[in-house]
This record gives structure tokens, C-alpha cells and sequence, in this order.
């Protein structure tokens, strides 16, 4: 179980030199023997990635348009989180085994870690990635309310907490580089955050073309309505104000933030970014990918 640290807020397990919250540790054994299906779409993220944004466009894509069906249960309910085990409610995997195929579910874990049905059994895998620098701010937000996982401490203490992966769900940078290597291996679709801010029509799009429906220009217009950061920071299928302030405290930070591309800008110090971009290129060193940092 896991040690607590200042508060009542808990520490990490690790799983393979990964840290991950204590709870999906001691729930490993369930989540590595979970069975993937052929017909399984599987929304991959780092966390602060754009999880929640993704899951909403593919659900309005998934009901056709139909607002009303995406207001069936808040957005941590209706795609199974793998990792997710709090005792005694059903653990992420139990929740996926009772899904209707055919599902979408979703993780933040590296390749390296997936439950190997994941690989045997062909599905899809959708991926959306965020810049370094934007994903660590809105992840020090994301930790100072949410209290499942460690405090995070202050902005300096975090900045090196996130550089050298000592974060849940590891080292953004291997995680990024993992999925994107994989991208052409298996049936994945690879986007980013800051392209969809940029272009949401044309990246909803892909996204439907993935899933393999043809719907027409009035839904799509009504998918890019409903998906705007404004709408859905109103929505409470959507905001998570449904969950209690013992998970997520948001009088501390609101769980929909701010949604913006370049707000590290209004954190990092001077000597932060220099620090950050030489990290950066020792780290990505030899990828082709590439991002964005301010639109």
C-alpha cells in the first residue's frame, strides 16, 4: 500500500522503474492479465494531454452528434480508465470487462507497460500528444488539487520532479518518444494537442475517419461546438464538478483550467527554459517529432 507523505495525500508505487499512484500498482496483476478485443479503441495520453478533450470528441463521434447521449454519464465513466483501482468501487478493468463491445477505453501507461492483449489483438490506439512544457504547468495544477496523487510541492520543487520523470506515469519524454516510434507498427492514429486547438475541424475529422464514420457537415460543425474548451469547462458531464472534493479539490485549481497553448510562459523562469530546451534536446535527441509551443 502506499506510504503517506505530508497530509493525507499518498506517495508513489512503481511498476518496471515507472511510477504510477500505489493503488494500480497493488492492482497490477489484474491490469497486465486484462484481454484486449480487435474492435477495442484504445485512447492513449500522457496525463494533462488533452485525455478529457479526446474522449468527448470521440464520444460525440461514437452517438453521431447526439449531445443528449454524451450527457449519459460524466466523462470518467462512460471509457473505462485501466489504471484506475480504488478499492472497494470496481477497478478500471473490471469496469472495461462489462463494457458492450464494441469499447473505448483509455490509459496513460508507456508501451512498454500495456497489457500485452493489447499488442495480440490488433485494435486501434488513438494518442494524443501536448508539449513538454505546457503538459508539466497544467500537470503541477492538475496535482495541487487532485488528492490521489503526492503533493506536488512548489513550482521549482515540480519543475525537477517532472524533468526527471519522477512524475506518475514516468518520464514525459520516453512515454512521447515510445507511442511515437510505434505509430506506424500498429493501427494508431497520433495527434496533437496544440493541432487541434489550431484546427479542430480538420483533426475531428481524422479522428472520424479513424473510427471509421461518415457523418456529415452539420454533425461535425455540432462536434466542434460542443468540444470547445468554453463548452465543456460548462459542462459537468465534463468538468468533473461530479467528483467529490476528497479526489479532486477544485477550490484549489479547477480541473478545466485555462486549455490555452503557451501557458508555460507564464511559469518558467528565464533560466527555466534555457535549463528545459537542453534537456529537451538531449532527451529527444534522433526523433523526427516535432511540436509547437505557442500558437
Amino acid at each position: 500500500m502506499a506510504l503517506t507523505t505530508a497530509g493525507t495525500q499518498p506517495s508513489l508505487g512503481e511498476v518496471a522503474g515507472i511510477p504510477l499512484p500505489a493503488t494500480t500498482v497493488d492492482n497490477w496483476h489484474q491490469i497486465q492479465g486484462f484481454e484486449a478485443q480487435s474492435d477495442d479503441l484504445l485512447i492513449c495520453t500522457y496525463p494533462k494531454s488533452g485525455t478529457t478533450w479526446i474522449q468527448e470528441i470521440v464520444d460525440l463521434i461514437e452517438q453521431s452528434g447526439d449531445v443528449d447521449k454524451c450527457q449519459r454519464a460524466a466523462i470518467q465513466h462512460r471509457h473505462p480508465f485501466l489504471e484506475w483501482a480504488r478499492p472497494p468501487q470496481p477497478s478500471g478493468v473490471e469496469k472495461a470487462r462489462a463494457m458492450p463491445r464494441p469499447r473505448v477505453l483509455r490509459t496513460h501507461l508507456p508501451t512498454q507497460l500495456l497489457p500485452p492483449s493489447f499488442w495480440e489483438s490488433n485494435c486501434k490506439f488513438l494518442y494524443v500528444a501536448r508539449n513538454a512544457k505546457d503538459c508539466l504547468v497544467s500537470y503541477y495544477h492538475f496535482q495541487r488539487m487532485n488528492r490521489t496523487l503526492p503533493d506536488p510541492g512548489t513550482w521549482d520543487q515540480y519543475f525537477e520532479t517532472f524533468i526527471s520523470g519522477k512524475v506518475a506515469w514516468g518520464s514525459w519524454f520516453e512515454h512521447v518518444r515510445g507511442w511515437w516510434e510505434l505509430r506506424n507498427n500498429v493501427r494508431m492514429l497520433f495527434l496533437f494537442y496544440e493541432d487541434i486547438k489550431r484546427d479542430p475541424k480538420q483533426e475531428i475529422q481524422k479522428v472520424m475517419k479513424f473510427m471509421e464514420k461518415n457523418l456529415d457537415g452539420a454533425v461535425l460543425d455540432t462536434i466542434v461546438q460542443e468540444t470547445t474548451f468554453e463548452k465543456m469547462k460548462a459542462n459537468p458531464m465534463t468538468n468533473r464538478s461530479t467528483a467529490p472534493k476528497t479526489i479532486l479539490d477544485q477550490s484549489i485549481s479547477p480541473f478545466m483550467r485555462k486549455g490555452i497553448v503557451g501557458d508555460w510562459k507564464n511559469h518558467f523562469t528565464v533560466a527555466q527554459n534555457e535549463r528545459f530546451d537542453e534537456i529537451y534536446r538531449q532527451k529527444m535527441e534522433g526523433t523526427s517529432i516535432n511540436f509547437c509551443t505557442e500558437l
